[in-house]
């Protein structure tokens, strides 16, 4: 809880901070990599640096979080602490780099602000970043407790298969023969590379495969150079490098957008592009627990040749006794399928469903009016973003 002498500071400088905020973590971005230039090369994700999301997303968070504190200030924002946690732990960040955030973040914000930065606003600043950072320590510190796998973990590719022209799935095994620790239908794991220029890059990738097969199974789109955006250095570099018999360091899974215990709960599991991914191994979780209640798949691509794991998403889906599917193609769309982009107005939703979406933001904020205006609760639509949630500052 912010103590209420810092709430009155925050409530009245947020409008000045919050207008500032995308110079002030611009400046702190340029300052922590020009202190510590391994951590652009070996934590921070380069492309997102260059395109400025990561900024965006950092803004966004301390924005939303500050926020919250004003107007709920007997409640904490769980559901982003746990988002931002989540992604923290598959990075394997520690205590002691929320100090050096805390020191290159302050630097910045009294480089932008000047004289308006008085003791009393730094300190009750001081204040919101520390409650956040704690509560993300705290969580951070539980998730790698009940870890299976803590830490980085080497990992032999023993199959690769090319679901279509630019979405290759990879399969592996622990090199060192231990056990496959579990992991929820709709998780993740961080994969750490080494490129060309010695650089060991981290990205997530949601797991595909379906839970207990002792393989962990991730399916990676390649990303294109695009309107001046930098190619995928990491996707680039598993699709052209990465064959059977190479090795992988994986983090354990993380990932707080799970299916929940509810045989009797109708579900949507709505995706578009890649996002199918995290969705194939959630549909193949209720085809193997007997899910009885209704189910529908929904899925938008550009083509058929596009969807990614189609065969999977199909068969899944035809092993559960209540299931209905629809995908949508904006070209070359075969029978049974819909031409266009996902629209969910004609299609029969059950009342007390509970809605799991990946994809796009555009889609998914597409996806979630029209759930909305279909009556399903907002606490009921749970999402995926793939990068830095920008919707934390946007939804």
């Amino acid at each position: 809880m912010l103590s209420e002498p810092a709430a009155a500071v925050v409530r009245a400088t947020l409008p000045a901070v919050g207008a500032s905020l995308a110079e002030i973590t611009e400046r702190f971005y340029g300052g922590l990599f020009a202190a510590r230039p391994d951590l652009l090369r070996d934590l921070f994700n380069r492309g997102n640096q260059a395109a400025g999301t990561q900024r965006q997303a950092l803004a966004g968070s301390i924005a939303a979080f500050a926020t919250h504190l004003l107007e709920h200030p007997e409640q904490r924002p769980d559901a982003m602490l746990s988002r931002i946690a989540h992604k923290h732990a598959s990075l394997g960040v520690t205590p002691e780099q929320y100090a050096l955030v805390h020191e290159h973040l302050f630097a910045a914000i009294a480089e932008v602000l000047g004289e308006a930065v008085t003791p009393e606003v730094a300190a009750a600043w001081d204040e919101v970043y520390w409650l956040m950072a704690n509560a993300l320590q705290a969580v951070e510190k539980r998730l790698y407790e009940e870890s299976g796998e803590p830490g980085w973990r080497q990992w032999e590719v023993v199959e690769r298969v090319a679901e279509t022209a630019d979405v290759t799935t990879f399969r592996l095994r622990p090199l060192d023969g231990g056990a496959v620790a579990d992991f929820r239908a709709g998780q993740y794991v961080s994969v750490r590379v080494e490129l060309p220029d010695a650089a060991r890059q981290i990205r997530q990738y949601s797991l595909s495969g379906a839970a207990g097969s002792g393989l962990r199974q991730f399916s990676v789109k390649r990303v294109p150079g695009d309107g001046g955006a930098p190619e995928g250095e990491v996707s680039n570099h598993l699709h052209a490098r990465v064959h059977e018999g190479d090795v992988l360091e994986l983090s354990a899974p993380y990932g707080d957008l799970v299916l929940e215990d509810a045989a009797d709960t109708p579900l949507l599991l709505a995706s578009a592009g890649i996002g199918v991914t995290p969705m194939i191994a959630m549909l193949a979780q209720l085809a193997e627990g007997g899910h009885g209640a209704p189910v529908t798949v929904v899925h938008g691509d550009r083509s058929p040749a596009d969807h990614a794991l189609r065969a999977d998403h199909q068969a899944y889906a035809h092993k559960l006794p209540d299931a209905t599917v629809h995908f949508w193609y904006e070209r070359d769309a075969t029978p049974g399928t819909h031409t266009g982009l996902v629209d969910l107005h004609a299609i029969t939703i059950p009342p007390g469903t509970r809605a799991y979406l990946c994809g796009p933001l555009p889609f998914m904020r597409t996806i979630r009016t029209q759930l909305l205006t279909k009556g399903l609760s907002p606490a009921d639509i749970h999402y995926e973003v793939f990068g830095p949630d920008l919707w934390l500052s946007r939804a």
